[in-house]
């Protein structure tokens, strides 16, 4: 399993009965989490001193209850800054299981020794797109939602990234792609976080499994002559690490060649040492 244990501002202190007690930062939340189907005591004090909780509701969906939280804090990764805040769906801005393919992506770049260009697809609010920018790769940052990518630019600007080459659209990922072909526009890295379930902007609707190797595909189309990596997160239990790799090696290794991982991500929990599962990354690299 990949681990996510480079975190100093946040952490998985405990989890029981379908809940996640986590810290961010200098505040504490009690969140829903689909794979924490045990339920132990909790004794863990903090349980009891939560900001803020979010109660999942039985007929879908759920609400925040708000104890002691502000509307925006920020939290710190390394040289990264994120603005953080509760919004539907249990969601704060980001997933901090990611960071260990922050520092996957970013340490290639920093190895490259040249000019990287980089493509991230269902961007979201710009945790992978801040790293990669950080390291010194030139970004394009593409996702649906305009709110998410506004919320992008913020993270870059707290970051002390304003400035950097980082090119942000509001555009469907599937579409944007099949336009970047025909433009013969090329990129060194490919990052790629797609919904498991989803409607397009004409009610089109995306369904993960039958919609991800296609877009692999025409991915591929995009990289450049010399490529560095492709990174593909699911969150999707019927996509196990085994069809992440089968699918890369497929669309991109038999092309080229290099290395295929994957594997599970995960966080570590403070309580008794055990890992969170967080769904899986598939990765190649033309290297490592």
């Amino acid at each position: 399993m990949w681990l996510a244990d480079g975190w100093k501002d946040y952490e998985v202190i405990d989890t029981s009965g379908g809940e996640k007690l986590e810290r961010w930062g200098d505040y504490i939340l009690v969140r829903p989490d689909p794979q924490v189907i045990w339920d132990t005591p909790r004794r863990v004090p903090q349980w009891k001193k939560a900001n803020a909780h979010y109660h999942r509701s039985s007929r879908g969906g759920g609400q925040w209850e708000f104890f002691d939280l502000p509307e925006q804090w920020e939290l710190s990764y390394k040289d990264l800054i994120f603005h953080l805040k509760p919004f539907s769906f249990k969601h704060t801005g980001l997933f901090p299981e990611q960071a260990v393919n922050w520092d996957w992506t970013s340490g290639i770049i920093r190895r490259a020794g040249r000019p990287v260009k980089v493509l991230n697809l269902f961007a979201y609010t710009g945790g992978a797109t801040v790293a990669c920018a950080g390291a010194g790769a030139a970004v394009t940052h593409v996702d649906a939602s305009k709110g998410m990518v506004t919320w992008a630019k913020e993270n870059a600007a707290a970051s002390g990234l304003a400035d950097a080459p980082i090119r942000y659209l509001v555009d469907d990922c599937v579409k944007f792609v099949e336009r970047e072909i025909r433009r013969g526009n090329t990129y060194d890295g490919i990052i790629m976080d797609p919904p498991s379930y989803g409607r397009g902007p004409k009610g089109e609707i995306w369904k993960i499994e039958e919609k991800i190797f296609p877009l692999i595909e025409r991915c591929s189309r995009l990289l450049s002559k010399d490529p560095l990596f492709f990174l593909i997160n699911s969150y999707t239990t019927g996509l196990q690490p085994a069809v992440l790799s089968y699918m890369l090696a497929l669309a991109v290794g038999t092309t080229f060649g290099g290395n295929v991982q994957a594997d599970e991500v995960g966080l570590p929990v403070s309580a008794n040492g055990l890992v969170l599962p967080c769904g899986a990354s598939g990765r190649w690299s033309r290297q490592e």
